[in-house]
């Protein structure tokens, strides 16, 4: 049985994690992900440790305060799952609420909020930091209680940090299995798309992603 995220997210793998997880040494002890996005690849490996990583600070955020409270925490994000919330009126309510907050706890319920019910589950900030991707108008709105349940049970093993690829990669050794999945080249300037965080991921950063896991490559990582 394979495990969904409970996020929807562009450009996320669930379709082909088993061909990827086909490609990763399962003999190994920890599995690390420096660019996790929905957690699609790490939901359905069972590895003893994992060291999981991306750039954007929400989303971090998000997995650690799930991790943390649990059964609390989901019942307070579904408590927003409610028709009088999907509209547009109210999206836009909450997505300045999330905006504006500071609270690290307002911000990561308000965050499943916004995913599920703004356009295609994208998650894009504008240069001042702040998400602004538009309402969805979808006609009703899964809550995943199921998939947000089980990746709390599966974080237990987990730690979450917010960081550059290049310092998650650091902590890799022989008995590492790695996955990579960064922020995709765009074929062409209009259809480029990397305010996924503020900071854009830029082609010197792909290259010096490929060349550091060559590196890693000859020394025995998978």
């Amino acid at each position: 049985m394979q495990h969904k995220p409970f996020l929807k997210f562009a450009g996320g793998k669930f379709k082909l994690a088993a061909k990827i997880i086909a490609h990763l040494d399962q003999t190994k002890h920890t599995y690390i992900e420096p660019f996790l996005g929905s957690g699609a690849v790490f939901l359905n490996t069972n590895y003893s440790e994992y060291i999981l990583s991306d750039i954007n600070p929400d989303l971090i955020n998000l997995y650690n305060t799930l991790k943390e409270k649990g059964v609390t925490f989901i019942k307070d994000c579904s408590d927003l799952f409610i028709s009088e919330n999907n509209t547009a009126e109210k999206f836009y309510q909450l997505r300045d609420e999330f905006n504006a907050s500071t609270d690290s706890y307002k911000r990561s319920v308000l965050f499943v909020y916004l995913n599920r019910h703004c356009f295609n589950g994208l998650c894009r900030y504008n240069l001042e930091g702040k998400f602004n991707v538009p309402f969805g108008k979808y006609a009703t709105v899964y809550f995943p209680e199921k998939e947000m349940s089980f990746f709390h049970k599966k974080a237990q093993n987990a730690t979450f940090v917010c960081a550059d690829f290049r310092k998650t990669l650091f902590r890799i050794n022989k008995n590492s299995a790695v996955y990579c999945d960064p922020p995709y080249l765009p074929l062409t300037a209009t259809s480029n798309f990397t305010k996924y965080a503020v900071k854009d991921f830029t082609y010197s950063d792909h290259k010096a992603l490929a060349s550091l896991l060559k590196r890693m490559t000859k020394r025995g990582v998978n």
